[in-house]
């Protein structure tokens, strides 16, 4: 072998000796940073809704239309509500959910792990009884106040929608015994199916007006709303109620449904993510939230969601 090759294979060896180890630690220390700060997002994440035909299912499906274009799967995990969706992002069942406000606990130990891309949109108390069921228990086809539901047949939902625990704590500021009525805790559906057959005399609802069975019961004739007259008390007493009102005619124009402007109580619902959730994800939700809840809406003016409020 000439000298001069051997000289420089030599000379290549020490080098590869001496700045071998170098060479491999700046090529850990580069995956390791790739792997600390997970550039590229999931392909799939898990958004943890509602039952089936409510606003928040709803809300889902066009969020996961609106990601799809991104290349990111939005798999709707159904659930019975707002309760029921802060113990799937616990679990670590769902990467983000709906929550809403007064009918769950967040507790310290949710600081670290949950955290919130803002407030969406309000969510009325939906208070809905029979008329024939105000004549015969009331003798007289309206209802003015909770107060006047004594023996009456309500179903307040499923205790994972967060629904009953905001009903019993109205009743508890009303001074009102749950005793005093037949409460019931059926899902939305069945709940309303047998509310129009007359087997129950009022449901209670919190949800958005874009709920399809909101929409059809508040055009569903003998079938009447509750208005919440004390809703300025209601807000001042409990932080995660609103004073909304229900325009004149906004259901239907043409029918002027309602006749004429509803005083309501509403709660508003909050985008939760799992602390773990991809920053990228997370934007995109954000996005995606700006475009669907900043228009004007029935309770909300132009702009006004999505909010850090409440």
């Amino acid at each position: 072998m000439p000298k001069t090759l051997r000289y420089t294979l030599l000379s290549l060896r020490e080098m590869l000796l001496s700045a071998g180890p170098f060479a491999f630690l700046t090529v850990a220390l580069l995956c390791l940073t790739y792997w600390w700060l997970n550039p590229t997002p999931p392909k799939r994440v898990v958004l943890a809704t509602g039952p089936a035909q409510s606003a928040y299912d709803e809300f889902g499906k066009r969020y996961a239309e609106a990601l799809a274009r991104y290349g990111i799967t939005v798999e709707l995990k159904q659930s019975e509500g707002s309760s029921a969706n802060l113990e799937l992002l616990r679990n670590g069942e769902a990467d983000l959910g709906f929550v809403q406000g007064g009918t769950a606990d967040i507790g310290y130990d949710d600081e670290d792990s949950i955290v919130s891309l803002g407030s969406l949109f309000v969510e009325p108390l939906w208070l809905f009884y029979r008329e024939d069921a105000a004549k015969r228990l009331n003798k007289k086809p309206t209802v003015a106040k909770l107060s006047e539901l004594k023996g009456w047949r309500v179903n307040v939902g499923t205790p994972g929608s967060g629904v009953p625990r905001l009903f019993s704590t109205l009743l508890d500021v009303n001074r009102l015994n749950a005793s005093e009525m037949t409460l019931s805790e059926l899902e939305q559906t069945p709940a309303t199916v047998a509310f129009l057959n007359g087997e129950l005399d009022a449901v209670v609802f919190a949800s958005a007006p874009e709920s399809l069975m909101v929409q059809m019961l508040l055009q569903t004739p003998g079938i009447k709303l509750l208005e919440f007259a004390k809703r300025e008390a209601y807000s001042h007493r409990f932080r995660y109620l609103t004073p909304v009102v229900m325009p004149q005619g906004v259901v239907d124009l043409a029918a002027n449904i309602p006749p004429r402007n509803v005083r309501l109580v509403a709660s508003t619902t909050s985008l939760l993510a799992h602390s773990d959730t991809h920053p990228a994800i997370l934007q995109l939700f954000a996005q995606t939230a700006t475009t669907l809840h900043s228009g004007a809406s029935w309770f909300s003016k132009a702009r006004e969601y999505p909010s850090l409020e409440h």
